[in-house]
């Protein structure tokens, strides 16, 4: 049935000297324009950029022309797990599309034989940042600053220290659909799994660990949860009551 649709133009915020539009008129056209709102909010939290500066880049200009900055891999690996690409191999498609440009802030390769974001090869380096740099992988992750950027984006969150928190702690199960590496079989959710531990806030999220499913549920629960809470504690006084609250797999002695 047809329709009628405003012509109006609704301009976002510009990017170098080009103006970033969303219109209805055809022409050119994209699955993906409400990623829009992702750089929009990215912007306001300059979340790239800091989950950036928890890699250390140690490649040598000198002896590698660096297409691709780590901030700019960062937004785009990102962005793609929010638009629901996650797998690497999408990326060989997705380094040509013009809003993934636009997201990362990078419309043009500086290379004529390079598209302007990163294939699938290029982002599995950065997945596989060792904690140290290697000889041939110059990208190393800082795990414990990642770690922390989750918890310093809550305590912003908040205008001011509320009275009392409640975290909770929740492992589930993330189904494989392969043999990759590490597969075990969980006999509760009757598949071959990871069994992530997550702990959210309300609607924060301030961990997220990637485990094998051959472990108790409670495995290394005790050390993140005191992680956060201290960290939690450098920001918040003590008068701040913290709550934990998990489901019967969740506990452990200590």
């Amino acid at each position: 049935m047809p329709t009628e649709c405003s012509l109006s133009l609704f301009e976002f915020a510009r990017l170098a000297s080009c103006v970033v539009v969303a219109g209805f008129d055809g022409g050119a056209m994209t699955s993906d324009a409400d990623a829009l709102l992702l750089r929009a909010t990215n912007r306001v939290l300059i979340l790239s950029r800091r989950l950036a500066a928890g890699f250390k880049d140690s490649r040598d200009p000198a002896y590698v022309e660096l297409e691709h900055a780590v901030e700019t891999l960062v937004t785009q690996r990102v962005s793609g797990i929010a638009l629901g690409y996650e797998d690497l191999n999408d990326h060989d498609q997705l380094r040509h599309e013009p809003v993934m440009a636009v997201l990362a802030g990078k419309l043009a390769a500086s290379r004529s034989d390079c598209a302007p974001m990163a294939g699938k090869s290029t982002l599995n380096r950065l997945e596989l940042s060792p904690t140290e740099p290697t000889r041939h992988n110059k990208i190393a992750a800082d795990t414990p600053a990642i770690e922390r950027l989750l918890v310093d984006l809550f305590l912003e969150a908040n205008a001011k220290a509320p009275s009392q928190i409640t975290l909770q702690l929740d492992a589930t199960d993330d189904p494989w659909h392969g043999h990759q590496e590490g597969r075990f079989f969980h006999g509760y959710y009757d598949c071959y799994c990871y069994l992530p531990l997550h702990v959210f806030c309300g609607r924060h999220l301030l961990a997220a660990k990637l485990r094998r499913s051959n472990i108790d549920a409670a495995a290394g629960t005790v050390e993140e949860m005191a992680r956060i809470v201290r960290q939690i504690r450098t920001r918040w006084p003590r008068r701040v009551r913290v709550l934990l609250r998990g489901g019967s797999g969740s506990a452990a002695r200590h």
